[in-house]
């Protein structure tokens, strides 16, 4: 792969399973300096260790971006560390299942916080060293439940990732005098570790057969979009939220075309 990030410096949260971190990895192959941002250190420092074994520089900082200060630390650490922030990746989800007489008020903002709230904890804290960069990049990790697809049992999830797309839009359009961009990606049904395990195979492989493409999403589906966007390459989009789905949401109709 080509060194487009070369000298840049990247903070992604969520980073220790996933889409995280094969967006910690693809960054870090493109030549981008990694502070992965987890709660749970062993699954981070097994990130750490992927990233410096393909020759990538990186850092791990443990922490709950579901709490205002931890977040504000995470950028703290990534400026201390690496001397500067380019790209924001605010990709930490939280979708416990529950139907919405049995959801919790806690619970509740927990959702919140980790899917949204942190949008703006992390983006706020994080501004200063991006408009000192010459790449200045917030991108976050929606769903295509919040604005093209509906799942049962997950009203709370949904509309945060909807609160997504606006927050992507107004703040696109704030900070697009200062050279920053901002956007979503939309992951449909994408394989992980806790989606992959043999017990789940059979909803798995019934999900595929739902998909145009005829394939679930695997996390390198997502992190090659996020790595483009990240890159000099994305400097005119902005305000965008992209769908990445192998057509799932695409829809048909019926009788039409047969």
């Amino acid at each position: 792969m080509r060194a487009e990030l070369e000298g840049l410096v990247a903070v992604v949260t969520g980073a220790g399973l996933g889409i995280g971190r094969a967006i910690a990895l693809t960054l870090a192959a493109q030549g981008a300096k990694v502070v992965i941002g987890t709660r749970t250190r062993s699954d981070g420092e097994a990130t750490l260790r992927l990233i410096k074994q393909q020759g990538g520089e990186a850092d791990l900082f443990v922490c709950d971006v579901g709490y205002q200060d931890q977040s504000a630390d995470l950028i703290s650490h990534t400026t201390q560390t690496f001397g500067a922030l380019d790209i924001l990746v605010h990709n930490a989800g939280y979708f416990p299942y529950s139907a919405i007489q049995d959801l919790a008020d806690d619970e509740l903002e927990r959702v919140i916080a980790v899917n949204l709230k942190a949008c703006f904890w992390l983006s706020k804290a994080a501004l200063p060293a991006l408009e000192r960069s010459t790449n200045g990049r917030i991108l976050v990790t929606s769903s295509v439940s919040g604005n093209h697809a509906n799942a049962p049992g997950l009203t709370h999830y949904s509309t945060t990732k909807a609160g997504v797309t606006g927050f992507v839009r107004n703040l696109a359009l704030d900070l697009a005098p200062q050279g920053i961009t901002v956007n979503a990606v939309e992951p449909g049904f994408i394989v992980t570790e806790r989606n992959g395990k043999p017990d789940m195979a059979e909803q798995v492989n019934a999900t595929a057969k739902q998909i145009p493409m005829r394939r679930c999403g695997k996390p390198i589906d997502i992190a090659n979009l996020m790595t483009f966007l990240a890159s000099p390459e994305a400097n005119y989009i902005t305000g965008q939220s992209i769908v990445v789905d192998g057509g799932l949401t695409l829809g048909t109709i019926s009788g039409m075309g047969q």
